[in-house]
């Protein structure tokens, strides 16, 4: 028990110890960011490193920056970390510290295509928006800007980045093209690129976004008409995928000790463990060439 009791107590002065650190090294960042803005520049997407990145994939999902609740989720991670070694042993020790990092990583992953696959639906509203106040007289920058103020979640605070650079002295081609850069989108890019083209040799700007709008629609006509096209395919692909563990699931809920005889047998572990190799492999494989139709 009084082990037990220690255990814990370690564990939580790691919690707060984690959290004084990221503490200081959000105020540190705090620091940076304020002498950048008395300089005028902006936070430019180029920037890199580990924390860079990790930021960027949070902000890119829409989920904030990850220092606001890091500590925390830190110290549960840690938690279940000895929790999992106290119940399973090394065993649940290596599966609470690989899984839950696998899975936040996969839910950004999806959150992010899930948000810019929405932005890009929204962006053509944006664009004839914008379109429609040029005719009135109005100049390109004004009517973009005001065309993000009237559009909804997600995209209007993501092009925010857009507003916020132009606000600190920044053109309104580099802004856009640092929005480009930031969610790695081809149709925010071609939009950058027009914006580039517009102000450096001129020219009709409301044909310009409106040629754009068109192309935006036929991307998007022409990516759900090869989802139908390909729904087989993909469907095919999530049975042979999932058929190997709901048959590892079917053992295990009616004869539990014909996969643990196997795992016990050190033959049986190598035929076990080859099985997992090959089916992690097979889904990667099925991955990668399902994201390329």
């Amino acid at each position: 028990m009084t082990g037990a009791i220690l255990m814990f107590s370690c564990v939580i002065l790691i919690g707060v110890s984690v959290h004084l650190f990221l503490s200081g090294l959000r105020q540190a960042e705090t620091d940076r960011v304020l002498e950048r803005l008395a300089e005028g520049q902006p936070l430019l997407a180029e920037e890199r490193g580990h924390w860079v990145a990790l930021e960027r994939m949070f902000q890119r999902a829409g989920l904030g920056k990850p220092t606001d609740s890091l500590g925390l989720w830190v110290t549960c991670w840690v938690l279940g970390a000895v929790l999992g070694f106290l119940v399973w042993s090394w065993l649940g020790l290596a599966a609470m510290v690989v899984l839950p990092p696998l899975i936040l990583r996969l839910y950004i992953a999806w959150r992010y295509r899930r948000r810019v696959k929405r932005m890009v639906e929204q962006l053509p509203q944006v664009l004839d928006h914008t379109v429609r106040s040029l005719k009135s007289g109005r100049t390109l920058a004004d009517a973009l800007l005001g065309a993000i103020d009237s559009t909804e979640e997600p995209l209007k605070p993501a092009m925010g980045r857009i507003q916020r650079n132009v606000q600190l002295g920044v053109s309104l081609p580099e802004a856009a093209s640092d929005f480009a850069e930031f969610y790695e989108q081809d149709e925010f890019r071609m939009l950058a690129l027009g914006l580039k083209v517009n102000h450096r040799y001129g020219g009709n700007a409301s044909d310009l976004l409106e040629n754009l709008i068109k192309v935006i629609r036929e991307r998007e006509q022409g990516a759900r008409q090869l989802r139908a096209m390909t729904g087989e395919t993909r469907v095919t692909a999530f049975v042979l995928a999932g058929m190997p563990i709901a048959m590892v699931g079917y053992f295990m809920m009616i004869n539990p000790g014909y996969l643990l005889t196997m795992w016990n047998d050190d033959s049986g572990r190598y035929m076990l463990l080859a099985a997992l190799t090959m089916q992690v492999l097979g889904c990667l494989t099925m991955w990668r060439m399902l994201r390329s139709i």
